[in-house]
């Protein structure tokens, strides 16, 4: 399937519980219808910040070492070096991860502008391992979400990043800080959105968008819109991310061997007020990392915005089905499969379910068929857990 994220090249605060009431009462709608090592690094790295009067960006000292150390150079990426994915440039491992803020690189075209970063699977992978995977499930046609998004689904927003093939989206969930109740700044989407796999290494000028475009205006309404129109709550950009190891290490254009572990944590900072995520939106989501069995997990939903056609990417929509098993390989865990006909753009988005009337996040959108009829996601098991809370405990209080 493919991943749901998308580039820019020629290819194509006051939130309330209203939000997860709104989400509950989706859910509800249809209620009758592994072990590894995790990958994260010492410390969080620090945001750039632009020069008075300039539009060169200054990069801190600790951002900049760590660049030196990798035979970049520093300048250069100031000055736009970062669009250089020699592979011997492309920070690669656990420990790469650095973002420096660029101001005003998101400007509201390049965002709409941005492309699906999806992974696709073919026929040939899905029926990879059928003594396990259930029968193929029906088309459920994604629903428009109603509006305004932050009254009616406030954790969703959009990831944004750059990769070789252009500037892309993702979809991702305001997830909640054990470690710091009330204070959350972590967002949850798919590994791919923030990290190539195998094939390459971290994307760049990753940023979280909440209630992107929040009314759903039209491209022709939105054709001169200000950033605040398109952001009304701040433009979110990660400090430090981390995805599972077996994504970094296996992780492929079809998923691959990283697909059952295809997830990703932000750690995001706002660009002005000293507001966490969490106070600004008003709502997270707790995680379900029981990993429960796909007959034992009962309706989920999935929630994102759709990027690819012939979706336009402004809107959020969401399914709800109940799950089946996926496997592709027996030496993995089972993803969990719905029925829903989202496309591209909805890849990291979160999947939902309701455990004694509370909505928690229970997997994310990693892969999917060409032809959009369904949707798989990864199990939220031990894995999983070691990555939120070495997240929390490491990098949530910055």
């Amino acid at each position: 399937m493919s991943r749901n994220g998308t580039p820019a090249s020629s290819r194509r605060g006051r939130h309330t519980g209203l939000a997860a009431a709104g989400l509950v009462a989706a859910l509800a709608l249809t209620a009758t219808a592994c072990n590894g090592d995790d990958s994260a690094s010492d410390k969080p790295a620090a945001t750039a910040t632009q020069a008075s009067g300039q539009d060169k960006v200054r990069i801190p000292s600790s951002v900049a070492d760590k660049l030196r150390a990798h035979g970049v150079d520093v300048d250069k990426w100031a000055d736009g070096g970062w669009k250089n994915w020699d592979r011997d440039k492309w920070l690669s491992e656990a420990k790469d991860f650095v973002n420096p803020v660029i101001k005003g690189l998101w400007k509201p075209e390049r965002m709409k502008s941005a492309d699906e970063a999806n992974k696709t699977v073919t026929t040939k992978d899905a029926a990879a391992d059928q003594g396990v995977s259930d029968p193929e499930p029906s088309p459920v046609e994604a629903a428009a979400e109603k509006t305004p998004y932050h009254q009616n689904a406030a954790p969703v927003g959009k990831v944004f990043f750059d990769s070789p093939e252009g500037s892309m989206v993702c979809s991702g969930t305001v997830v909640k800080d054990v470690n710091h109740p009330g204070r959350s700044n972590l967002v949850w989407t798919a590994g791919h959105c923030v990290h190539a796999g195998k094939a390459g290494g971290w994307y760049r000028n990753i940023e979280f968008v909440l209630a992107y475009n929040d009314l759903g205006e039209s491209a022709s309404r939105l054709s001169n819109a200000s950033a605040s129109e398109i952001a009304p709550y701040d433009q979110w950009w990660a400090d430090w991310a981390s995805t599972s190891n077996q994504w970094i290490q296996g992780g492929s254009e079809t998923g691959g061997a990283g697909a059952a572990y295809d997830y990703a944590i932000l750690h995001v900072k706002p660009q002005s007020d000293a507001k966490s995520l969490e106070e600004t939106v008003g709502a997270a989501l707790d995680v379900d990392f029981s990993a429960p069995s796909a007959t034992e997990a009962g309706s989920m939903g999935a929630w994102g915005y759709l990027a690819a056609p012939p979706y336009s990417g402004l809107k959020m929509f969401k399914c709800l089905d109940r799950p089946g098993r996926l496997s592709l390989d027996t030496a993995l865990p089972t993803m969990y499969r719905i029925g829903c006909t989202m496309t591209g753009g909805s890849s990291g988005g979160g999947w939902f379910r309701v455990v004694d009337g509370r909505t928690e996040l229970v997997s994310d959108t990693s892969i999917g068929p060409s032809d959009n009829t369904w949707l798989a996601g990864p199990q939220l098991g031990a894995t999983a857990e070691s990555l939120y809370e070495t997240m929390s405990r490491t990098y949530g209080g910055r």
